[in-house]
């Protein structure tokens, strides 16, 4: 059945043109000022923003092994929900995806349950325990890139033995980079005035950022194309900003927390704890003049959920992680771009094409024969962050109460309607998405 979108504005060519799209058996067919609606069914967007489907490559799906945590079932309707068509999986799973076989298992409860495209990591070590290499070549075909995210790769001969196969297989390096030397025991939060305030174990800022100058170097000998994991510090910033000027395949992502938060902003509850810590405002500033020149390649959530328990004892006591895929874009749309800080373009570059090209993932341009992978936007709501409605499993965000002004209305995976759940258009039909839709409660299972 052909799907029709009309009344909306398109994204294409960094702005947005009054377009209609026709989309058919997963692929956009047509995009005109004006398509027939012969046969068709007809979904009017009333003046909603359309892009190509948000992706982030930095998603903790907690399943096989943690499905208390999080399930692929819930995780991606949170994506859905979220206006995210497309997600990196993270390997720090039970098991380790770090061969073919221990892969599987994480194939298999994709292909049976994810709501949106799921592209799992593979590790780089074996059981990301930092000592011998993972099975990266019979897992190159089936992944986008190798991570041992939430440790970083302590031995320098080891990461670059790493670097050296996953260029032979041209796949990226997608380090956590932390160097454990420097990190201080029972650290909770960025080592700065808020921990000083509070007389509280800080994280160093040079425990991260010395493994991607580490790291950097590394590259220009092995020339493997290589993606630093939620950069937090300037002293990152400035260290992949200079490696794009000498013309190094080197790219990053960074959060919504640290382009939005600081560490003043801080609250003793396990929702402000993560790895790595809320930092400065001087490194929160930095990240947003990354993003604005370019040195910033993707916005990814690190979407880590929790159980509520893991997630009840305070700064000190609680697990590192957060959870973002449903608030992402209106945090994001609401503190950067409605302020002026960030234009939109660059928001949306950020969420929606650049993940794709460093990844080589289809979609990412409203184009005929495309992927209809597909988010819609209102930018004219005002609505209240409530974990309490979350898919996820998960509820512990930075973001909890917060006014926003933007939501997501609908998203499409390969031309079917994934969020809101239970909407099924049906032919020469008429669906109206309409301000101030009543989503939904509950998962897609």
């Amino acid at each position: 059945m052909r799907l029709l979108l009309t009344g909306g504005s398109v994204f294409r060519g960094g702005e947005f043109q009054p377009l209609e799209i026709a989309v058919s058996e997963g692929r956009i067919v047509s995009v005109s000022p004006r398509l027939p609606r012969d046969g068709a069914a007809v979904v009017e967007l009333n003046h909603r923003f359309i892009v190509p489907g948000f992706v982030d490559v930095h998603v903790h799906l907690r399943e096989p092994g943690f499905s208390y945590k999080e399930t692929v079932a819930s995780g991606t309707a949170a994506a859905a929900a979220g206006g995210y068509t497309g997600l990196c999986a993270m390997p720090n799973l039970n098991p380790v995806p770090d061969s073919l076989e221990t892969l599987r298992a994480e194939l298999e409860a994709i292909r049976r349950d994810a709501a949106v495209h799921v592209y799992p990591y593979g590790a780089i070590t074996q059981g990301e325990q930092g000592q011998a290499l993972a099975d990266l070549e019979a897992m190159a075909p089936h992944v986008p890139g190798f991570s041992d995210d939430g440790r970083g790769v302590q031995s320098e001969e080891r990461m670059r033995a790493a670097m050296e196969l996953a260029r032979k297989l041209d796949r990226p390096i997608v380090a956590h980079c932390e160097d454990e030397r420097l990190l201080t025991p029972g650290w909770c939060v960025h080592d700065g005035a808020f921990a000083k305030r509070h007389g509280l174990p800080g994280n160093d800022p040079a425990s991260e950022w010395k493994q991607v100058e580490r790291d950097i170097k590394l590259v220009r000998d092995t020339g493997c194309r290589y993606h630093v994991c939620h950069v937090s510090t300037k002293e990152s910033v400035a260290l992949v900003r200079a490696a794009k000027a000498e013309g190094l395949p080197v790219t990053c992502e960074t959060g919504p927390h640290y382009l939005c938060l600081c560490d003043e902003d801080l609250e003793d509850h396990g929702r402000f704890r993560m790895n790595p810590p809320i930092r400065s405002a001087a490194d929160r500033d930095a990240l947003i003049a990354g993003l604005l020149d370019g040195t910033v390649d993707c916005i990814a959530t690190d979407h880590a959920p929790h159980s509520a328990e893991e997630k009840a004892k305070g700064l000190r006591g609680s697990l590192n992680g957060v959870v973002g895929l449903e608030c992402a874009f209106p945090v994001l749309y609401t503190e950067l771009v409605k302020t002026g800080k960030v234009p939109l373009a660059t928001i949306l570059n950020a969420l929606c094409v650049n993940p794709r090209r460093i990844f080589g993932l289809p979609g990412g341009a409203i184009e005929e024969g495309q992927p209809a992978d597909l988010t819609v936007l209102d930018l004219d709501h005002e609505g209240i962050v409530d974990p309490a409605g979350f898919r996820s499993l998960g509820r512990a965000t930075p973001f909890a109460g917060r006014r926003v002004n933007a939501t997501v209305c609908m998203t499409l995976v390969d031309g079917n309607i994934v969020f809101p759940e239970g909407l099924e258009p049906s032919p020469h039909g008429t669906i109206g998405i309409v301000r101030g839709y009543d989503r939904p409660k509950g998962g897609r299972a």
